[in-house]
């Protein structure tokens, strides 16, 4: 009789994904390093760094540095947004404008300046220290994020070789320079990414904090809370067909108080910024903002300093950038289209009736087993197999239908990137998308997506499939396009997405 093949061990799986993350970062170090030593920068101005208004935490002028060479090459280095985390990590929030830099990567910039980094001061000083304290954090915190998101994959697709592509192709995605820069994606990216991994796991509690940090990180964090309310909708929903009034309450309490805490980071800083901003100053001299019914800060400074709100970037001067989104925005759409197309019970109901045969069946979504557990025979045959191999260890009673979880093995045909459980991660992309091309300035649309899972997903079964796999080569093409333009524009100061 002979045996049948057996597939991979996930620990080689999930090295391989560690491995590649580390050599992404390496590459993208390497091609930075190769366009500045080639090209000159556009803007120079990247080394300048005046007296902190406190004039508390500013290094003297007069302060010689053992190793100058090295700073000035770090200084240089920070371009673009990353010049405000260095500030804001080397002196606050001085000016309005900078409220609209989420503080969890300054805070973590600050502190690893002030510990790890600290006996570098003398050698660098204190603002490259600073820098070199970005990189670092960023650079961790995307390997970690690739683990998850192959952790989450598994989990979520219940095909180790589908997630194995997804994650390879997130550690060479198009935005990866942002990823190996001081920027947030990197962080959002690790708690987003970590979070969904905890919720579908079943780890409410670890969950709901990481979900609030990725907020706490970049603004659109908040959205995750979508996540928690599409939970939320289909316990509930369960609980009134069981006819459980204190259940559904219970379940809608539940879910309410999960989404507050991850708003509480965000709504937190808003109250911070209004605080320094508004209180104490007489009516007439009050920012506009503050006399609004509602205070929010964030939504005047995008508006009032970048010009973001909806349909205010349609204009023709700005079809370049259009077009530089454009693979991005595409690729989300097709993925939305596609999963639509192919599952429209499913997409159209919201995943409330997942099966043809069940008209009456809700599925329920993040809850302990039924993402991990969800076809029971196959789990414990791979249980069994490892009792037979060990010999010493009795069997184990087998989970009878009826003891086991809530399951939806009946219902869920499908694994794999048409999976009734990638249903809120498409959803969730829909309302990014939407936001990236409708309100935002759309060439950031391209870093703004990257750390979504479904867009891997889709990626990976594109790739896979023997009809669309022209599509997939098509795919690394941008990829590798992307990396190469974005490290020698964005490094160099020139803009780029």
């Amino acid at each position: 009789m002979t045996r049948t093949k057996t597939s991979p061990k996930p620990q080689n799986h999930e090295t391989l994904v560690l491995k590649s993350a580390l050599l992404s970062r390496l590459l993208l170090l390497a091609l930075i390093l190769l366009w500045r030593t080639l090209l000159s920068p556009y803007d120079t101005s990247a080394t300048l760094n005046p007296n902190c208004l406190s004039n508390t935490t500013s290094p003297s002028p007069k302060e010689q540095l053992i190793w100058p060479s090295m700073a000035s090459a770090i200084e240089s280095s920070i371009v673009w947004d990353g010049v405000y985390f260095v500030r804001i990590a080397q002196c606050g929030y001085e000016y309005e404008q900078t409220y609209a830099f989420m503080p969890l990567l300054p805070i973590c910039i600050s502190f690893l300046s002030r510990t790890v980094f600290a006996p570098l001061v003398p050698v660098i000083g204190q603002r490259a220290v600073l820098g070199l304290s970005g990189y670092v954090i960023n650079n961790i915190a995307f390997v970690f994020a690739a683990v998850y998101l192959y952790r989450l994959s598994v989990t979520v697709l219940k095909d180790r070789d589908a997630a194995l592509r997804a994650s390879l192709l997130f550690c060479f995605n198009p935005a990866s320079i942002f990823y190996s820069s001081i920027y947030s994606e990197s962080l959002y990216a690790l708690f987003s990414i970590g979070g969904l991994y905890h919720l579908v796991s079943g780890k409410n509690n670890i969950a709901v904090p990481w979900l609030a940090l990725s907020g706490f990180a970049r603004s659109n964090g908040v959205i995750n809370a979508g996540y928690i309310c599409f939970q939320t909708m289909h316990q509930a929903y369960n609980a009134i067909l069981r006819k459980s009034a204190f259940l559904t309450l219970q379940v809608l309490a539940g879910g309410a108080l999960r989404c507050i805490f991850i708003f509480a980071p965000f709504l937190a800083f808003q109250a911070y910024g209004y605080y320094n901003i508004c209180l104490g100053h007489s009516p007439d001299k009050m920012r506009p903002w503050c006399k609004a019914r509602v205070p929010l800060l964030y939504n005047y400074i995008q508006s009032h300093y970048w010009g973001v709100g909806f349909l205010r970037y349609f204009q023709l001067k700005q079809l370049p950038n259009f077009l530089l989104a454009s693979p991005i925005l595409s690729l989300a759409i097709c993925s939305l289209v596609h999963y639509a197309k192919s599952e429209p019970e499913k997409f159209f109901s919201l995943g409330f009736r997942a099966s043809t045969k069940e008209k009456n069946f809700a599925p329920v979504f993040f809850i302990p087993g039924t993402v991990l557990r969800a076809n029971i025979t196959q789990t414990i045959g791979k249980a069994s197999e490892k009792i037979q191999e060990k010999g010493n260890l009795r069997p184990k009673k087998q989970l009878t239908k009826e003891e086991a979880p809530a399951l939806l093995s009946e219902s869920s045909d499908k694994i794999g990137y048409l999976s009734v459980f990638v249903l809120p991660f498409i959803l969730h992309l829909g309302v990014l998308a939407a936001t990236a091309f409708f309100v935002m300035h759309v060439q950031v649309a391209t870093r703004f997506l990257s750390s979504s899972p479904p867009l891997y997903w889709f990626a990976s079964y594109l790739i896979r499939s023997p009809v669309y796999r022209r599509w997939g080569y098509l795919i690394w093409a941008y990829s590798a396009s992307y990396i190469l333009l974005g490290s020698l524009l964005f490094s160099n100061f020139y803009p780029f997405t």
